[in-house]
């Protein structure tokens, strides 16, 4: 696999190595797949865990509880 943008930096691909070089031959260049994990990748994955995350509660559990009321 080999990681390709077009010269005017408008597309960037993944494309595998026979493909690569039939693109290079029409005006794409080689780039770092570290550039195509940033612009492209990660932007058309949004996270799906969306859920707000719930809130904690300050009560005391069954076992401090018990605990508590030992030590007393």
């Amino acid at each position: 696999m080999k990681t390709m943008m077009s010269l005017d930096g408008t597309k960037i691909e993944r494309v595998s190595d026979e493909k690569a070089s039939r693109l290079f031959s029409e005006g794409y260049k080689y780039i770092a797949k570290s550039i195509w994990k940033e612009k492209v990748r990660d932007v058309e994955d949004p996270p799906s865990n969306t859920k707000p995350t719930k809130t904690k509660s300050n009560k005391m559990s069954k076992a401090a509880k018990r605990h508590s009321k030992q030590s007393k």
